[in-house]
């Protein structure tokens, strides 16, 4: 499916983003769920799944990550510490404000699950099922197809000091261990 054709959605105000703050913050610590699955199969291009196969070299089966040159690599070749890219399911709701705009985000996974420096710092690990994912330092960042999708309110908000040590933009992963991944999962805090 090609990115959704931009419907007329209000983009919120940095004092409706920071109302939720403490909803964010609520966000359970060991154990979550998985919201949403989303594999990137072309630039602009999102599939939703209900099920998704994680490789420890191929990344999301069917996801552009291992085509995708990285300018933080010396070879360009694809990023290992940006493998995967998480986002908490309650940041992408309040900023993107329908469900069905919840892929405009570019992230794979959307959790309800805590992904503060302090409850998950690089090196942690979660698992869902039999996959376990390893918290990388690179940070998650916006860009401009967020505020273009989101607002400049929700970048910055995301971006700010506050929201930087909460990882409101999400976080970065690698694949420890493989498997397949469904959403509805528990996914747990293991390290």
């Amino acid at each position: 499916m090609s990115l959704f054709p931009e419907i007329d959605v209000k983009h919120l105000t940095m004092a409706e983003l920071e109302a939720a703050l403490d909803h964010l913050r609520a966000a359970p610590k060991d154990e979550g769920v998985v919201e949403l699955i989303v594999r990137r199969p072309r630039t602009d291009h999102r599939e939703v799944l209900e099920q998704g196969e994680f490789d420890p070299v191929k990344g999301l089966i069917g996801d552009s990550w291992c085509m995708r040159p990285s300018s933080k690599t010396p070879d360009h070749s694809p990023h290992p510490e940006m493998q995967i890219n998480i986002m908490n399911s309650r940041v992408t709701a309040l900023v993107a404000q329908q469900k069905d705009r919840w892929p405009l985000a570019g992230d794979q996974l959307y959790v309800d699950m805590d992904l503060s420096k302090a409850n998950l710092p690089a090196g942690s690990q979660i698992a869902i099922g039999s996959v376990v994912l390893e918290v990388t330092p690179p940070p998650h960042t916006g860009c401009q197809k967020f505020v273009a999708r989101f607002g400049m309110d929700a970048m910055k908000f995301v971006n700010s000091p506050v929201g930087k040590e909460l990882c409101l933009r999400g976080i970065n992963a690698r694949i420890v261990q493989g498997g397949v991944i469904r959403v509805g999962e528990t996914v747990r805090k293991v390290l």
